[in-house]
């Protein structure tokens, strides 16, 4: 908990000691994403929008599993799920373009240390591509624990219904609880090694599947903290799409009409939206510092080893680990 919060501390500095730039440039980079983010919270729910046609197809799969159709907890499981997806898509464009351009840009300040000029389209290039190239993987990563996490699921109901336990009952219902905890704590623990892949690729300027497997060895036995770091920014964006709901998407919904002071209350939510996103970045690179020191595999033997990404020249790839002295 200490190491923690010496994070959020060193990571409000540094965002405080070089205000001005990550508020304009990168902030600015990041508005489109935060804006699009916004609109797919208020567009969702839209009767035109993909959420009925995925709702519905992924309730048949549920009920082809052998899920309780009846159960309040796998329906609301499968609305969030419904509406994550739907929103993926209408920002995917965003994401693949102003949101790993933002991140670029505050890795490179962090990485120079003094951000006085904005970034050059090549030196934000070098950047890009890892990250790119990491948020593919990552995407796949988030695909696999989803399925993992519906996998086991289906396991356990297909058990219980051998034994008997069909019917609705107080071990259907544990079970239901159960299996949203586990597939909360699946999913959580998928988004946080995403997050340092990410983070990691920017700092290495290295991307792929070999930046998720070095995330997963910073992050062994570190679960805890990363999450605790991850919870702020979590809860202050979630609180920022209530705010963009209550201030912009309900008055809409009331008058019909969008006037202008409301337009421009929803500018300055998604410029907030874009700042809590510049610190979160910070937040993943200063955790990421902290940890690329102490790399190693395996606590029995007390050898410590580092991970050395394949070189650009080398057409094949390879992962090759050495013994540090």
């Amino acid at each position: 908990m200490e190491v923690s919060c010496k994070i959020l501390r060193r990571s409000t500095h540094s965002f405080l000691q070089n205000y001005h730039y990550f508020t304009s440039t990168a902030a600015f980079l990041a508005f489109p994403f935060s804006a699009s983010i916004l609109l797919s919270q208020a567009l969702v729910p839209s009767p035109s929008s993909l959420l009925p046609q995925i709702y519905s197809r992924l309730r048949t799969l549920f009920d082809a599993a052998g899920f309780p159709s009846s159960s309040q907890l796998f329906s609301i499981l499968n609305l969030k799920v419904s509406q994550t997806i739907t929103s993926s898509i209408f920002t995917l464009p965003f994401t693949l373009t102003f949101l790993l351009i933002a991140k670029a840009s505050v890795i490179q300040a962090l990485n120079h240390h003094k951000p006085t000029l904005p970034p050059s389209f090549k030196s934000v290039l070098v950047l890009y591509k890892p990250l790119l190239h990491t948020y593919f993987c990552n995407c796949f990563l988030i695909l696999s624990a989803n399925a993992t996490s519906f996998g086991l699921l289906f396991l356990a109901f297909s058990f219980f219904e051998r034994l008997g336990y069909s019917s609705p009952s107080g071990l259907i219902l544990f079970m239901s609880v159960a299996g949203a905890v586990l597939f909360s704590v699946i999913l959580a623990n998928a988004l946080v090694i995403c997050n340092m892949a990410l983070a990691l690729s920017g700092m290495e300027r290295h991307g792929g599947y070999l930046a998720i497997l070095k995330a997963c060895l910073l992050l062994r036995g570190r679960t805890s903290m990363a999450l605790f770091l991850a919870l702020p920014v979590n809860v202050t964006l979630a609180a920022i799409e209530a705010l963009f709901q209550f201030r912009v998407v309900r008055p809409y919904h009331i008058a019909g009409i969008t006037r202008p002071c409301v337009a421009l209350e929803g500018i300055f939510i998604a410029y907030l939206y874009s700042i809590f996103i510049i610190l979160d970045t910070i937040v993943s690179c200063m955790f990421y510092k902290s940890l690329e020191a102490i790399t190693w595999i395996g606590h029995e033997d007390k050898h410590l080893f580092r991970i050395e990404f394949p070189d650009e020249e080398d057409t094949y790839g390879y992962m090759d680990t050495k013994e540090l002295p």
